[in-house]
């Protein structure tokens, strides 16, 4: 569009040193006519000289206004083709605009739109951060129950001769329902804890909302143990008997409970509402021992519960039986 306007202003120029030209040569041409025009025309009529050259003379004022009006006729159709170029640049010009309005405009909507994936970005690098924190936070709440139970373990050491074996999977699939109807009940079995795998019952009615080994939602991190929902104040009982090692709040867990059924074998009872055991209790299978809560900041009110050996947590499923 440029390059047109450009064009039609070059075509605009030529026109215009064109009608100067021909203005020029008018305007001679008048002065001419107007010092010898009348002169000669009366000079025509009124002088008996030779016919002939009165002849000559009356053709050669004719040429001349036949020259006048071809050049004025010129300067016309000049000053018209110029007009016709004005209107025609104007309208390119209009164009041009339009374009560079509208160049303009997808300048701003690119800036804009760096400037919203830019801040994108930045949030994309925030939360990140934020769920590395919230891992590392974690980690080291994992970390500071497994050097807790590692020192109740040492506490708690007896000389008696390891006859647990160590858990290990029994080659069962998972139970196909994840709701838990059935508690421990007073006055249970009494066998050793290992005698016990297959016929333990977890400590607290309610869905089983999260699963050993499954990836937390902070991502990074799996879960230790089972998290059962269950209503605030819910009974929470043992699942063995036991004595009681560890009863107040920890980072992470909240109100935790931890019971030590010997042999190396630990229960563990977080996020608990309430307490109602101290450490050094003895307790008995089925004994209420908490009140289920959110002490551990979920979102969700219940128990969180783990099942430990010698410091190492396993999948309470595969010990406890649903059904």
């Amino acid at each position: 569009v440029q390059d047109e306007i450009a064009a039609l202003d070059a075509q605009s120029k030529e026109i215009s040193a064109r009608s100067a030209a021909q203005q020029q040569m008018l305007g001679r041409l008048l002065r001419h006519q107007f010092a010898r025009g009348e002169a000669d025309a009366l000079r025509l009529l009124l002088a008996g000289e030779d016919p002939n050259q009165n002849a000559r003379d009356r053709h050669f004022l004719t040429l001349l206004s036949q020259t006048r009006a071809e050049i004025i006729g010129k300067l016309r159709e000049a000053q018209v083709e110029k007009q016709q170029l004005a209107v025609a640049a104007k309208e390119r010009q209009f164009e041009l605009e339009k374009i560079e309005a509208r160049q303009k405009e997808q300048r701003e909507g690119l800036v804009a739109q760096q400037k919203q994936r830019q801040a994108m970005l930045v949030k994309i690098a925030d939360r990140i951060r934020g769920q590395r924190k919230e891992l590392g936070a974690l980690k080291r709440d994992e970390q500071r129950l497994t050097n807790l139970i590692a020192q109740l373990a040492k506490i708690a050491s007896r000389p008696k001769k390891a006859k647990a074996q160590r858990p290990a999977s029994n080659g069962r699939s998972e139970p196909p329902r994840l709701h838990n109807e059935h508690v421990p009940q007073p006055g249970g079995d009494g066998s050793d804890f290992a005698a016990l795998k297959g016929r333990l019952r977890l400590p607290v009615k309610g869905d089983i909302a999260n699963r050993f080994g499954t990836p937390r939602a902070e991502g990074g991190a799996t879960w230790k143990g089972l998290f059962i929902r269950a209503g605030e104040g819910s009974e929470v009982r043992t699942v063995a008997s036991g004595r009681v090692v560890f009863s107040d709040w920890l980072r992470g867990f909240g109100n935790l409970l931890i019971v030590d059924h010997d042999d190396g074998y630990l229960s563990v009872y977080g996020n608990n509402q309430s307490l109602y055991r101290q450490p050094g209790d003895t307790v008995k299978a089925g004994e209420a021992i908490a009140a289920a809560g959110n002490s551990g900041g979920n979102a969700e009110s219940g128990l969180y519960f783990e099942l430990r050996f010698q410091g190492q947590a396993f999948d309470p499923l595969k010990w406890v039986s649903l059904r």
